[in-house]
């Protein structure tokens, strides 16, 4: 072999080795990875496929059905069961993610103090979010049943009259908001905290030489710090109000008169009791592409 063909063949030798070694630390973490991506990807696109055939036909889980094409998702504009769960679901979303958020970060700047016990305090506050939204919902039974729960009692021990709450048809839907709120604003609040501790305390400190207050420190330095956690919590918690389920369920399961019947609550109806399974397929996925609106919109606004 001449002395150009030896050199052309190291170079080349060189060259696949380094496309090995630059190749294998890729390749050894896809290994790792690779089963659990396709665990995830068994349990997640596959039901997406599947869920999106079956609303395109007209039967339940068991025997499927005869293709309906897109007659499902147009009966959806006709339904008035289904606006009126559209209306409940936006009634509690406008509720529950405004005062879970702005109690979340009143919270969060109470527990950011250097107080005694503080660690206590936040473990405390944070509880009620990790108990399950059904252990909430049994509680909440007996905390806000008419003839025998602990709020009533309180109100007729100062002098005020019971109240209905979850079996009033104009008390339900607030009293689900307040228990949500409660069992909820824990996370908020953790998140909040979080960033309030990220905030450079170099601005703050720069803010209050320059003779600013507690409330001008806290509008003009601390809120926009916050900005990506207030994002990140109003899309979080728009998707959490969207999918409720579980506390109407253990609760008031719709009622009274409907008034509680949320979209998810809905679709739960329809495929699992009624086993119109490719209708209420239909409006899981309508479902999914609202939520999608709504985070895109936040997100975009949040950018501007």
């Amino acid at each position: 072999m001449t002395p150009a063909a030896t050199a052309v063949t190291a170079k080349v030798a060189a060259h696949r080795a380094a496309r090995r070694a630059r190749w294998l630390p890729h390749l050894t973490g896809w290994g790792f990875v690779l089963p659990a991506t396709l665990v995830i990807v068994g349990l997640s696109v596959f039901p997406a496929v599947w869920a999106l055939l079956l609303s395109l036909q007209d039967g339940d889980l068991l025997t499927g059905g005869s293709y309906v094409g897109l007659r499902n998702y147009a009966d959806l504009m006709g339904d008035a069961e289904l606006a009126a769960a559209a209306g409940h679901t936006l009634l509690y979303t406008v509720l529950f993610v405004p005062g879970s958020v702005a109690l979340g970060l009143l919270l969060a700047l109470a527990l950011n103090l250097r107080i005694r016990l503080i660690g206590f305090y936040r473990t405390c506050f944070f509880v009620p979010y990790v108990v399950s939204a059904a252990a909430t919902g049994i509680l909440a039974n007996f905390v806000f049943d008419p003839d025998f729960g602990i709020v009533n009692a309180a109100l007729k021990a100062v002098g005020l009259p019971p109240m209905g709450f979850l079996q009033d048809p104009n008390q339900a839907m607030l009293t689900l908001v307040v228990i949500s709120v409660w069992g909820g604003v824990g996370m908020p609040a953790v998140v909040y905290l979080a960033a309030l501790q990220d905030i450079p305390r170099e601005l703050v400190e720069a803010a209050r030489v320059d003779g600013g207050s507690g409330r001008h420190v806290l509008r003009h330095v601390v809120l926009p710090q916050l900005r990506p956690a207030t994002v990140f919590l109003v899309i979080w918690q728009t998707i959490t109000a969207l999918q409720l389920f579980d506390l109407v369920y253990t609760t008031t399961k719709g009622q009274p008169l409907d008034s509680t019947t949320t979209v998810v609550f809905y679709l739960y109806r329809q495929a699992f009791q009624l086993f119109h399974s490719g209708y209420g397929t239909a409006i899981a996925y309508v479902l999914f592409l609202v939520t999608l609106a709504v985070s895109g919109a936040v997100l975009w606004r949040s950018a501007r």
